[in-house]
């Protein structure tokens, strides 16, 4: 049996400070992109591996910096021509342009992710100061194509929520009389489900560049899953008292009041080890159910 270690005494660096190196963080030359790409993922003879002290952290914010476009192409959060680039090939159809009121995306040009992703993770800042882990929704992607059984923590997404859902909230920041801050841009409270569909692209968009590419990249990418679980409920679901929830639908999906700016993303990021050995993840079958029983770390 494997056996979970969590480190005490340890702080993940503050937000503040994260974005002090947020765009020098993520430099990666092509050749570290395809090295990534072309390494294999390591086993998994657990649920679950690599659970550290700084995943149940909110703190975490975007490291994150338009990667240099080379000759080949490559280079940067897309899989070729930056975060969201891509190799543009000729088509006689027509390109589907998405209200940017309604979906936080990226284009196709090399670094064009990298604004969108800092505005969503200022949002999640703005809205999690406000509601607290109420209004919060942890996101994890799963790569049939490369392991069925497999989910990956990617981050969390944060939306505006009512009065009454923040009241009943005893950890909410929220006041009655913070008016301002707490006024929606859209008409319309966001769901769970439009707060991660609405910010889909982008969400896998840095998953497969930036977290796992050899698991989810390439020939993986065309059938990659979102599933949610209750927010800051990482170390729950590691101990298998969670069932995580396929997310579905479109941006078609979306309501005619909704808007964007009402909710966030919050990315994880890979630290030390991680990196190279990949973060947070879990083992569940096909329906999100865990496979083993439950267990508490450390006992």
């Amino acid at each position: 049996a494997t056996t979970t270690t969590m480190t005490k005494g340890h702080r993940r660096p503050t937000a503040n400070r994260i974005r002090t190196t947020l765009f020098a963080g993520l430099l990666l030359s092509q050749t570290a992109v395809v090295a990534a790409f072309q390494s294999q993922a390591p086993p998994l003879p657990s649920l679950c591996q690599n659970i550290h002290h700084h995943h149940p952290s909110l703190t975490s914010q975007t490291r994150l910096g338009a990667k240099k476009k080379t000759a080949g192409g490559g280079g940067g959060f897309g899989s070729s021509g930056g975060f969201g680039g891509a190799n543009k090939k000729k088509s006689s159809s027509k390109a589907v342009v998405l209200d940017p009121s309604k979906v936080r995306s990226v284009s196709g040009y090399t670094g064009s992710g990298t604004k969108v992703l800092a505005t969503a993770a200022n949002n999640f800042d703005r809205i999690r100061k406000l509601f607290g882990k109420t209004a919060t929704t942890d996101v994890y992607v799963r790569s049939p194509l490369n392991d069925e059984t497999v989910f990956w923590f990617v981050g969390k997404v944060v939306r505006m929520i009512t009065d009454e859902e923040a009241e009943a909230d005893v950890n909410s920041n929220w006041r009655p009389d913070a008016t301002t801050e707490n006024e929606l841009v859209g008409t319309v409270y966001p769901t769970e489900v439009e707060a991660i569909v609405s910010q889909k692209r982008l969400i896998l968009e840095y998953a497969k560049n930036q977290l796992r590419p050899q698991n989810m990249a390439g020939p993986y990418s065309s059938a990659l899953e979102l599933w949610s679980a209750p927010g800051d409920s990482e170390m729950d679901t590691v101990q298998n008292k969670i069932t995580l929830v396929k997310v579905d639908g479109s941006t078609k999906d979306l309501r005619d009041g909704f808007h964007v700016k009402d909710v966030g993303y919050n990315p994880e990021i890979y630290i030390g080890d991680e990196k190279e050995k990949g973060g947070l993840r879990v083992v569940r079958d096909l329906e999100g159910r865990p496979v083993k029983p439950e267990f508490d770390i450390g006992s």
